[in-house]
Protein backbone atom coordinates (compact mmCIF):
# COMPACT_ATOMS: atom_id res chain seq x y z
CA UNK A 1 0.00 0.00 0.00
CA UNK A 2 3.21 2.45 1.47
CA UNK A 3 4.65 1.76 -2.59
CA UNK A 4 1.06 2.68 -4.28
CA UNK A 5 0.95 5.94 -2.02
CA UNK A 6 4.44 7.14 -3.03
CA UNK A 7 3.59 6.52 -6.53
CA UNK A 8 0.21 8.48 -6.03
CA UNK A 9 0.81 11.79 -5.07
CA UNK A 10 -3.04 13.04 -5.83
CA UNK A 11 -3.75 10.75 -2.69
CA UNK A 12 -2.24 13.23 -0.57
CA UNK A 13 -3.77 16.33 -2.64
CA UNK A 14 -6.87 14.46 -1.22
CA UNK A 15 -5.64 14.33 2.13
CA UNK A 16 -4.32 17.96 2.25
CA UNK A 17 -7.88 19.32 1.51
CA UNK A 18 -9.25 17.09 3.77
CA UNK A 19 -7.22 17.65 6.99
CA UNK A 20 -7.08 21.26 5.83
CA UNK A 21 -11.32 21.09 6.17
CA UNK A 22 -11.29 19.40 9.08
CA UNK A 23 -8.63 21.64 10.58
CA UNK A 24 -11.17 24.75 10.12
CA UNK A 25 -14.45 22.79 11.49
CA UNK A 26 -12.41 21.82 14.73
CA UNK A 27 -11.38 25.43 14.99
CA UNK A 28 -14.94 26.63 14.07
CA UNK A 29 -16.89 24.64 16.49
CA UNK A 30 -14.52 23.73 19.12
CA UNK A 31 -12.71 26.34 20.87
CA UNK A 32 -11.11 24.47 23.86
CA UNK A 33 -7.14 24.24 23.78
CA UNK A 34 -8.26 25.24 19.88
CA UNK A 35 -4.24 27.01 20.41
CA UNK A 36 -2.87 23.34 19.84
CA UNK A 37 -4.64 23.10 16.43
CA UNK A 38 -1.49 24.50 14.81
CA UNK A 39 -0.30 21.14 14.68
CA UNK A 40 -2.79 20.52 11.70
CA UNK A 41 -2.06 23.03 9.66
CA UNK A 42 1.97 21.77 9.97
CA UNK A 43 0.86 18.64 8.80
CA UNK A 44 -1.29 20.42 6.22
CA UNK A 45 1.81 21.94 4.77
CA UNK A 46 3.39 18.61 4.92
CA UNK A 47 0.73 17.22 2.82
CA UNK A 48 0.35 20.27 0.31
CA UNK A 49 4.51 19.84 -0.54
CA UNK A 50 4.29 15.93 -0.91
CA UNK A 51 1.18 16.14 -2.93
CA UNK A 52 1.77 19.04 -5.20
CA UNK A 53 4.95 18.86 -5.69
CA UNK A 54 5.21 18.58 -9.45
CA UNK A 55 2.93 21.55 -9.61
CA UNK A 56 4.04 25.08 -10.71
CA UNK A 57 5.46 27.10 -7.72
CA UNK A 58 2.72 29.43 -7.73
CA UNK A 59 0.18 27.35 -7.29
CA UNK A 60 2.09 26.16 -4.53
CA UNK A 61 2.50 29.66 -2.99
CA UNK A 62 -0.77 30.51 -3.04
CA UNK A 63 -2.19 26.96 -1.08
CA UNK A 64 0.32 27.87 1.85
CA UNK A 65 -1.08 31.36 1.76
CA UNK A 66 -4.28 29.82 2.13
CA UNK A 67 -3.18 27.37 4.43
CA UNK A 68 -1.85 30.44 6.97
CA UNK A 69 -5.19 32.30 6.22
CA UNK A 70 -6.77 29.65 7.49
CA UNK A 71 -4.29 29.55 10.42
CA UNK A 72 -4.20 33.07 11.40
CA UNK A 73 -8.39 33.66 10.92
CA UNK A 74 -9.24 30.27 13.14
CA UNK A 75 -6.04 30.69 15.97
CA UNK A 76 -5.47 33.79 17.27
CA UNK A 77 -2.89 33.38 19.45
CA UNK A 78 -1.82 36.55 18.05
CA UNK A 79 -3.08 40.22 16.56
CA UNK A 80 -3.84 39.25 12.80
CA UNK A 81 -1.00 41.47 11.12
CA UNK A 82 0.75 42.02 8.01
CA UNK A 83 4.09 41.08 9.72
CA UNK A 84 2.79 38.28 11.84
CA UNK A 85 1.43 36.91 8.74
CA UNK A 86 4.67 37.01 6.85
CA UNK A 87 6.56 35.66 9.52
CA UNK A 88 3.68 32.67 9.18
CA UNK A 89 4.19 32.54 5.72
CA UNK A 90 7.63 31.87 6.13
CA UNK A 91 7.76 29.32 8.15
CA UNK A 92 5.22 27.59 6.42
CA UNK A 93 6.28 27.91 2.75
CA UNK A 94 9.36 26.50 4.40
CA UNK A 95 8.17 23.52 5.59
CA UNK A 96 6.27 22.97 2.41
CA UNK A 97 9.23 23.09 0.13
CA UNK A 98 11.35 20.76 2.39
CA UNK A 99 8.29 18.90 1.89
CA UNK A 100 8.80 19.20 -1.94
CA UNK A 101 12.37 18.12 -2.05
CA UNK A 102 11.67 15.31 -0.08
CA UNK A 103 8.74 14.10 -2.50
CA UNK A 104 11.35 14.69 -5.07
CA UNK A 105 14.05 12.50 -3.58
CA UNK A 106 11.24 9.36 -3.32
CA UNK A 107 10.31 9.99 -6.78
CA UNK A 108 13.97 9.84 -8.13
CA UNK A 109 14.87 6.70 -5.88
CA UNK A 110 11.77 5.00 -7.25
CA UNK A 111 12.51 5.68 -10.90
CA UNK A 112 16.37 4.72 -10.25
CA UNK A 113 15.52 1.54 -8.94
CA UNK A 114 13.21 0.76 -11.28
CA UNK A 115 15.89 1.55 -14.46
CA UNK A 116 18.18 -0.42 -13.08
CA UNK A 117 15.94 -3.18 -12.76
CA UNK A 118 15.54 -2.78 -16.35
CA UNK A 119 19.30 -2.71 -17.05
CA UNK A 120 19.60 -5.93 -15.46
CA UNK A 121 16.61 -7.41 -17.31
CA UNK A 122 17.99 -5.89 -20.22
CA UNK A 123 21.57 -7.26 -20.06
CA UNK A 124 20.02 -10.71 -19.61
CA UNK A 125 17.60 -10.39 -22.70
CA UNK A 126 21.39 -9.43 -24.60
CA UNK A 127 22.71 -12.75 -24.09
CA UNK A 128 20.63 -14.66 -26.60
CA UNK A 129 19.41 -12.72 -29.47
CA UNK A 130 16.57 -15.32 -29.68
CA UNK A 131 15.07 -14.28 -26.41
CA UNK A 132 15.63 -10.55 -26.42
CA UNK A 133 13.19 -8.31 -24.87
CA UNK A 134 11.88 -11.52 -23.19
CA UNK A 135 11.84 -10.30 -19.84
CA UNK A 136 9.84 -6.99 -21.17
CA UNK A 137 7.07 -8.60 -23.02
CA UNK A 138 6.30 -10.97 -19.91
CA UNK A 139 6.66 -8.24 -17.39
CA UNK A 140 4.16 -6.20 -20.14
CA UNK A 141 1.56 -9.44 -20.73
CA UNK A 142 1.93 -10.28 -16.90
CA UNK A 143 0.70 -7.01 -15.75
CA UNK A 144 -2.25 -6.75 -18.84
CA UNK A 145 -3.85 -10.32 -16.69
CA UNK A 146 -3.41 -8.63 -13.44
CA UNK A 147 -5.27 -5.98 -14.52
CA UNK A 148 -7.59 -8.27 -16.11
CA UNK A 149 -8.06 -9.42 -12.59
CA UNK A 150 -8.38 -6.53 -11.00
CA UNK A 151 -5.38 -6.72 -8.94
CA UNK A 152 -4.70 -3.66 -6.97
CA UNK A 153 -2.38 -1.12 -8.71
CA UNK A 154 0.29 -1.72 -6.39
CA UNK A 155 0.21 -5.58 -6.88
CA UNK A 156 0.23 -4.47 -10.40
CA UNK A 157 4.15 -2.77 -9.69
CA UNK A 158 5.33 -5.82 -8.10
CA UNK A 159 4.63 -8.11 -11.08
CA UNK A 160 5.71 -5.72 -13.64
CA UNK A 161 9.01 -5.78 -11.27
CA UNK A 162 9.14 -9.06 -11.02
CA UNK A 163 8.64 -9.68 -14.63
CA UNK A 164 11.42 -8.25 -15.30
CA UNK A 165 13.47 -9.84 -12.96
CA UNK A 166 12.21 -13.33 -13.28
CA UNK A 167 15.01 -15.19 -15.52
CA UNK A 168 17.86 -13.08 -13.81
CA UNK A 169 19.23 -16.08 -12.36
CA UNK A 170 19.53 -17.17 -16.09
CA UNK A 171 23.28 -14.63 -15.61
CA UNK A 172 24.90 -17.59 -13.52
CA UNK A 173 24.02 -20.18 -16.72
CA UNK A 174 26.67 -20.94 -19.34
CA UNK A 175 25.41 -18.85 -22.23
CA UNK A 176 26.33 -22.18 -24.70
CA UNK A 177 23.38 -24.00 -22.82
CA UNK A 178 20.88 -20.90 -22.74
CA UNK A 179 21.97 -20.89 -26.99
CA UNK A 180 22.25 -24.59 -27.56
CA UNK A 181 20.82 -25.63 -30.63
CA UNK A 182 19.22 -28.98 -30.19
CA UNK A 183 17.67 -30.90 -27.20
CA UNK A 184 19.50 -30.25 -24.05
CA UNK A 185 21.07 -33.75 -21.95
CA UNK A 186 19.71 -34.06 -19.02
CA UNK A 187 22.18 -32.82 -16.87
CA UNK A 188 21.96 -29.40 -18.80
CA UNK A 189 18.41 -29.67 -18.33
CA UNK A 190 18.53 -29.74 -14.68
CA UNK A 191 21.34 -27.12 -14.92
CA UNK A 192 19.35 -25.02 -16.91
CA UNK A 193 16.19 -25.78 -13.78
CA UNK A 194 18.87 -24.10 -10.98
CA UNK A 195 18.36 -20.39 -12.58
CA UNK A 196 15.05 -20.04 -10.49
CA UNK A 197 17.12 -20.51 -6.55
CA UNK A 198 20.48 -18.90 -8.45
CA UNK A 199 18.08 -15.68 -9.28
CA UNK A 200 16.44 -15.88 -5.95
CA UNK A 201 19.75 -15.85 -3.82
CA UNK A 202 21.32 -13.16 -6.73
CA UNK A 203 18.03 -10.50 -5.77
CA UNK A 204 17.05 -11.76 -1.81
CA UNK A 205 19.47 -9.34 -0.15
CA UNK A 206 17.85 -6.40 -2.23
CA UNK A 207 15.57 -4.80 0.52
CA UNK A 208 13.03 -3.11 -1.78
CA UNK A 209 11.96 -6.51 -2.56
CA UNK A 210 11.69 -8.66 0.48
CA UNK A 211 7.78 -9.55 1.78
CA UNK A 212 6.28 -7.74 -1.52
CA UNK A 213 6.45 -10.70 -3.56
CA UNK A 214 8.98 -9.94 -6.28
CA UNK A 215 11.24 -12.57 -4.66
CA UNK A 216 8.28 -15.36 -4.98
CA UNK A 217 7.80 -14.33 -8.78
CA UNK A 218 11.91 -15.18 -9.18
CA UNK A 219 11.84 -17.72 -7.35
CA UNK A 220 8.09 -19.80 -8.31
CA UNK A 221 7.43 -18.69 -11.51
CA UNK A 222 8.40 -22.37 -12.99
CA UNK A 223 6.18 -24.12 -10.46
CA UNK A 224 3.01 -25.65 -11.75
CA UNK A 225 -0.47 -25.58 -10.57
CA UNK A 226 -0.39 -29.63 -10.26
CA UNK A 227 2.63 -29.85 -8.62
CA UNK A 228 4.97 -30.91 -10.48
CA UNK A 229 7.11 -28.31 -11.87
CA UNK A 230 10.47 -26.85 -9.63
CA UNK A 231 11.99 -25.99 -7.74
CA UNK A 232 10.22 -26.68 -4.37
CA UNK A 233 6.83 -28.97 -6.52
CA UNK A 234 4.35 -26.33 -5.03
CA UNK A 235 1.19 -27.20 -6.15
CA UNK A 236 -2.01 -24.72 -6.42
CA UNK A 237 -1.98 -22.17 -4.09
CA UNK A 238 0.68 -22.84 -2.24
CA UNK A 239 2.42 -21.18 -5.37
CA UNK A 240 1.96 -17.04 -4.69
CA UNK A 241 -0.33 -15.51 -7.31
CA UNK A 242 2.06 -13.54 -8.38
CA UNK A 243 4.25 -16.44 -9.72
CA UNK A 244 1.23 -18.01 -11.46
CA UNK A 245 0.24 -15.01 -13.30
CA UNK A 246 3.92 -14.18 -14.39
CA UNK A 247 4.49 -18.22 -15.40
CA UNK A 248 1.28 -17.63 -18.15
CA UNK A 249 3.07 -14.75 -19.25
CA UNK A 250 6.26 -16.93 -19.45
CA UNK A 251 4.88 -19.37 -21.45
CA UNK A 252 3.23 -17.54 -23.35
CA UNK A 253 6.29 -15.15 -24.66
CA UNK A 254 8.20 -18.18 -25.11
CA UNK A 255 5.92 -19.72 -26.95
CA UNK A 256 5.01 -16.85 -29.27
CA UNK A 257 8.76 -15.58 -29.84
CA UNK A 258 11.42 -17.33 -32.31
CA UNK A 259 13.93 -19.62 -30.24
CA UNK A 260 16.98 -21.58 -31.62
CA UNK A 261 15.58 -24.58 -31.53
CA UNK A 262 12.00 -24.01 -33.38
CA UNK A 263 10.54 -20.71 -34.95
CA UNK A 264 7.26 -19.11 -33.32
CA UNK A 265 3.98 -20.92 -32.69
CA UNK A 266 1.06 -19.75 -34.14
CA UNK A 267 -1.16 -17.91 -31.54
CA UNK A 268 -3.97 -20.31 -32.56
CA UNK A 269 -2.10 -23.02 -31.03
CA UNK A 270 -0.86 -21.36 -28.74
CA UNK A 271 -4.28 -19.93 -27.20
CA UNK A 272 -4.88 -23.85 -27.35
CA UNK A 273 -1.84 -25.21 -25.76
CA UNK A 274 -2.58 -22.50 -22.29
CA UNK A 275 -6.28 -23.24 -22.43
CA UNK A 276 -5.33 -27.56 -22.54
CA UNK A 277 -2.77 -26.96 -19.36
CA UNK A 278 -5.71 -25.10 -17.39
CA UNK A 279 -5.40 -26.44 -14.16
CA UNK A 280 -2.56 -28.73 -15.17
CA UNK A 281 0.91 -26.40 -15.35
CA UNK A 282 -1.27 -23.16 -14.68
CA UNK A 283 -4.18 -22.07 -12.32
CA UNK A 284 -7.38 -22.06 -14.32
CA UNK A 285 -8.18 -18.23 -12.66
CA UNK A 286 -5.41 -17.08 -14.35
CA UNK A 287 -5.58 -18.42 -17.45
CA UNK A 288 -9.79 -17.79 -18.06
CA UNK A 289 -8.24 -13.79 -17.16
CA UNK A 290 -6.07 -14.18 -19.78
CA UNK A 291 -7.80 -15.87 -22.75
CA UNK A 292 -10.64 -13.08 -21.61
CA UNK A 293 -8.04 -10.78 -23.54
CA UNK A 294 -8.19 -12.42 -26.53
CA UNK A 295 -12.09 -12.59 -26.51
CA UNK A 296 -12.55 -9.59 -28.42
CA UNK A 297 -10.75 -9.62 -32.09
CA UNK A 298 -9.82 -5.96 -32.08
CA UNK A 299 -8.44 -5.90 -28.85
CA UNK A 300 -4.17 -4.82 -29.26
CA UNK A 301 -3.38 -7.51 -27.14
CA UNK A 302 -3.47 -9.96 -30.04
CA UNK A 303 -1.09 -7.84 -31.51
CA UNK A 304 1.38 -7.10 -28.99
CA UNK A 305 3.84 -9.50 -29.19
CA UNK A 306 6.78 -7.99 -30.54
Amino acid sequence: MHHQLWNNPIYFRYFFFILLFVSVLLNRYFHENHDNYFILYILCSILLGIGFYKSPRWIIFLLTCLVVACRSFFIQDQPVTLSNFTVYLFTYLLITLISVGFMSRVQRVLEDNLALTKVLSNALDSRDSYTMHHSKNVAKYAMEIAEEMNLPSSLCDVIHIGGLLHDIGKIGIPECLLTKPGKLTEEEYELIKTHPKKGYEIIKHVKQYKNNGILDIVLHHHERFDGKGYPKGLKGEEIPLVARIVAVADSFDAMSSQRVYRKELQLDHILEEIKCNKGKQFDPIVVDAFLSLFEDESNPFRNRRK
